[in-house]
């Protein structure tokens, strides 16, 4: 704390994580229970009672630590210990849910790495990124709402026992009231449980849309096609905010009863009780309503805890559905199939010297297609032995990327069987580039040779290309490698493939990316190499002088092998006419080659560094740092929330809040004045009738005033939803290209996720709570300075001391936010990341490598979380403590001014006390 007040913090100043909230601790315990889930049952594993297994134990002990402190709540205001243990609950509970959090984040991501591209296409995009910014967090939030299932009804049935003491049966006309809207919130819960789900499926179409006009940005600049996709994406958002508005409106519905409750409580008790013949006196009325007031926030908790639940439990399910997904299998044989060796007639399927073997191999791209009768692999058999060169021709769309999906196990198999021996490197068609240096890339977590690495960037032609770079190999190259040339893309994902020394290399058209001159280099260097000519390499080609040097040519046409054979029998082949034009082509591009092939090497890269934004004019950062904001929260902010609201709404609401405290404040006054005025035992029916009218104009105007309130702030909290999301969209559709280039669009997926979700829900929630309490607590100042004025020379003393913690710990709390803000964006930069080159990490056996990267981010992430906690901790500690002084001091006044007050001034001060 004294660190945030004296300088601007850091993420040196955080706290450090306990060992059992480490990340890879977090990880294992809940992924330990998952598989135990997976064994005990199979077909419908439950990733809530994995949750149990792992931490259901800390939590039941947590749970005794709250009854406890529920407990004490009745015994009096003055006992302090009841603050103390409220923290230490809050305390333990927080840690729980950050090691949850932990845990649900990194098995999400682990399954990301362990899932086939197959099983990944049921999820869209776009969804399986809500898991880990949305569904991650209302799944963790089922450890606020699950025991206050319990303590919310244990603090409401003990309020009841204490009132049935004070007016006995009396309280059953109250009780009544409650028992009937019962029904009612949980039609409106069922409604809103169904509103949410329809809700998230769009969030999920919206986010994936987003996501696609991040990847396609500079191509919709080029064509002008901003306005179109913009549209396009204000379509989704647009049919999510009607299920946003269903339920922010059930959820509007759900505050007015619980809300009005107690107000129809009190009303209907004391009407029943005075009907009953009995006298309403100050110890009686003020006992009551200091009753009705801790009943208030259970009862009003008690929605938000049921929609809490909801949430979490529709989130858990679809968490569960992902997980459930098979797990990737380099070597595959089919259900049904007999093993391979006992299938297989020739004996070259059973030889050593194979390093591939596809028998009789069937593939879809999803488990739903399997029953197709077009696989996207239909029926292919191949051997191919150990370091050949094959190259795999074929007209576009032919199946040629398909098959080595297939062999990397990326594709689901239907029938026979597919298994290779020895290590795997894939260049994919479209190179995935992951962000960082070009130097990370290449290594991409293997251990630096500089002999290897050395030869490895000659062999690929990247040697000339890097001494031109500014900071040479450890330039950062941008997200996605956007700031290099397709050619070098190309080559960098070949040299990453190269250097990890696999035996077998799939290339996928990975000459195509260069020119003649460039793509010669690298068949002679880097495919026919030293580097790689003991090793297995197929190549997916259209190149005529790779075709004519391979061991082996498969034609494929689709999704079938066509004919397999040598280079010279192609020529004589029914296909010799595909090979033709391939040679013409070829011809065609290097007809005008005068040079060596090293000096044209070294023009071309000159050329490809040219049209290539990293070069040596520009700096070496490309990626810009996250910016965070330093000092208080401007005004500007509120004032401009307030106006995406509406200014008319904002003032609807704060007048409304207002208002329906001052009728709750009358309605106290009232009762205190009804006690006075019978205190001497005089009273007639007129009378009583006349008392209780109007306490039920009080009731009725409250109760008008909180409906305005509810439905107010769900209108406000809609329009700005909708405000903030376009504008957003419009500066994103116009910024210019340097923006995409200098910011990942993992921050930028953040601000459209996670960020834009706390906008639409969370904190118009928020709000609603500051604003009830503030108003609450400015009408007990009124309250307690009308019948005590000595409270008045208290309040400005203890003003004083508030404002001053409140200095002291805003300007570390905003610190701790904003820190949390940017630690949270790199989290979802990864995933992005790692979700678009899944294949390639598979087919590389880097998961671990990403799987510690990412767990380095949720711990920082953790450390950030776990100091923002405890920082408001210490402030709520205080903020408890401080009131009890005041207390005190009060009832000194009261009790040594005893005889100066009425019985019902009394009574009311130390009940808002």
């Amino acid at each position: 704390m004294n660190q945030g007040v004296i300088k601007q913090l850091d993420f040196e100043d955080l706290l450090s994580l306990p060992s059992n909230m480490d990340p890879s601790s977090c990880h294992d315990a809940l992924f330990s229970c998952w598989q135990d889930q997976q064994n005990c049952n199979p077909n419908e594993p439950s990733l809530f009672k994995a949750l149990c297994c792992a931490y259901g134990w800390s939590y039941l002990c947590l749970g005794l630590l709250k009854v406890v402190n529920d407990l004490v709540g009745f015994a009096g205001p003055l006992l302090l210990n009841k603050s103390f243990l409220d923290t230490q609950y809050t305390f333990h509970l927080a840690k729980l849910k950050l090691k949850l959090r932990s845990s649900i984040m990194t098995v999400i991501y682990k399954k990301c790495l362990s899932v086939s591209l197959a099983e990944q296409a049921q999820f869209s995009s776009g969804e399986i990124q809500t898991f880990m910014s949305i569904d991650a967090d209302r799944t963790v939030n089922l450890c606020n709402s699950f025991h206050d299932l319990w303590s919310l009804p244990l603090q409401i049935g003990v309020a009841l026992y204490l009132l049935y003491m004070q007016v006995k049966f009396a309280f059953a006309a109250g009780v009544a009231i409650t028992v009937l809207l019962i029904p009612v919130n949980k039609w409106i819960s069922t409604l809103i449980a169904a509103a949410t789900q329809k809700m998230m499926k769009q969030k999920d179409e919206r986010i994936r849309r987003t996501g696609e006009l991040l990847s396609h940005i500079r191509t919709l600049k080029m064509y002008g096609w901003e306005l179109i996709f913009s549209n396009w994406l204000l379509e989704t958002r647009s049919s999510e905010v009607q299920h946003l508005k269903t339920r922010k409106y059930l959820d509007a519905w759900c505050v007015f009863f619980w809300a009005t409750t107690p107000t129809l409580f009190s009303l209907f008790t004391f009407g029943l009780y005075t009907l009953m013949g009995h006298q309403l006196d100050a110890a009686t009325v003020f006992t009551c309503l200091a009753l009705f007031n801790t009943l208030i926030s259970p009862l009003n908790s008690f929605p938000w805890v049921i929609n809490g639940l909801i949430d979490a439990f529709i989130s858990t399910n679809r968490l569960s559905r992902f997980l459930r997904c098979p797990e990737h299998r380099h070597e595959q044989c089919a259900v049904g199939s007999s093993s391979l060796v006992s299938r297989s007639t020739n004996s070259q399927f059973c030889s050593d010297s194979m390093a591939v073997v596809m028998y009789d191999a069937c593939c879809n791209w999803s488990s739903s297609n399997m029953q197709q009768l077009s696989p996207v692999i239909d029926h292919i058999t191949l051997a191919i032995p150990k370091g050949s060169l094959v190259a795999v021709i074929g007209e576009v769309g032919s199946g040629k990327s398909s098959l080595l999906y297939a062999l990397l196990g990326e594709m689901q198999l239907i029938h026979g069987s597919i298994s290779s021996i020895g290590s795997v490197a894939y260049v994919p068609q479209v190179p995935w580039i992951m962000s960082g240096t070009l130097c990370e890339n290449v290594l991409f977590g293997e251990k630096y040779d500089s002999k290897r690495y050395c030869d490895t960037l000659q062999a690929c032609a990247l040697d000339v290309d890097i001494s031109l770079m500014a900071g040479g190999d450890m330039a950062y190259i941008g997200e996605k490698g956007i700031n290099l040339s397709g050619g070098q893309r190309a080559r960098l994902a070949l040299a990453r493939a190269i250097y990890r020394g696999s035996d077998i290399l799939m290339l996928d058209d990975v000459l195509s990316a260069v020119d003649s001159q460039v793509a010669q280099w690298i068949l002679n260097h880097a495919i026919l190499g030293p580097l790689t000519e003991r090793k297995t390499r197929v190549l997916c080609t259209h190149n005529a002088q790779a075709i004519s040097l391979a061991d082996m040519v498969v034609v494929m046409d689709k999704g079938y092998i066509r004919w397999v054979g040598s280079p010279a029998d192609l020529t004589i082949s029914q296909y010799s006419a595909f090979f033709s034009t391939m040679t013409l082509n070829t011809a065609l591009e290097s007809h005008d080659q005068e040079h060596e092939i090293s000096s044209m090497r070294a023009s071309e890269d000159l050329q490809q560094d040219n049209s290539s934004q990293l070069n040596a004019g520009e700096v070496q950062e490309i990626i810009e740092e996250e910016e965070r904001k330093e000092g208080k929260v401007e005004f500007a902010v509120y004032r401009h929330y307030a106006a995406f609201s509406g200014w008319l709404v904002a003032v609807i609401i704060f007048l409304s809040a207002i208002l329906m405290q001052a009728s709750r404040n009358g309605n106290d006054l009232w009762l205190s004045y009804w006690v006075d005025t019978t205190r001497g035992g005089i009273k007639s029916a007129s009378s009583t009738s006349f008392y209780l009218v109007v306490l039920c104009i009080f009731c009725i105007v409250n109760s008008i005033l909180t409906l305005v309130r509810a439905f107010s702030f769900a209108y406000g909290g809609l329009r700005a939803a909708i405000t903030v999301h376009e504008i957003l969209l419009k500066r994103l559709i116009d910024a210019p290209v340097k923006f995409f280039n200098q910011t990942p669009s993992g921050r930028i997926l953040n601000r459209f996720s996670s960020d834009l979700y706390t906008i639409d829900d969370s904190l118009p929630f928020i709000l609603n709570i500051l604003l009830a309490n503030f108003v609450g607590l400015l009408g007990i100042a009124v309250i307690l300075s009308y019948v005590q004025i000595f409270f008045l020379m208290m309040l400005f003393p203890f003003w004083y001391m508030y404002s001053k913690l409140q200095l002291f710990y805003r300007s570390t709390s905003r610190e701790l936010r904003r820190l949390d803000s940017v630690a949270r964006s790199p989290i979802y930069a990864s995933f992005s990341e790692t979700l678009d080159g899944s294949s390639t990490i598979r087919a590389f056996k880097s998961q671990n490598f990403f799987f510690t990267r990412f767990t380095e981010q949720i711990g920082l992430y953790q450390r950030t979380s776990l100091s923002e906690f405890t920082a408001s901790l210490w402030l709520s500690l205080r903020l408890q403590v401080y009131p009890e002084s005041v207390h005190i001091l009060c009832q000194w006044d009261l009790f040594s001014s005893c005889f100066n007050f009425k019985n019902s001034q009394i009574c009311e001060s130390m009940m808002h006390q």
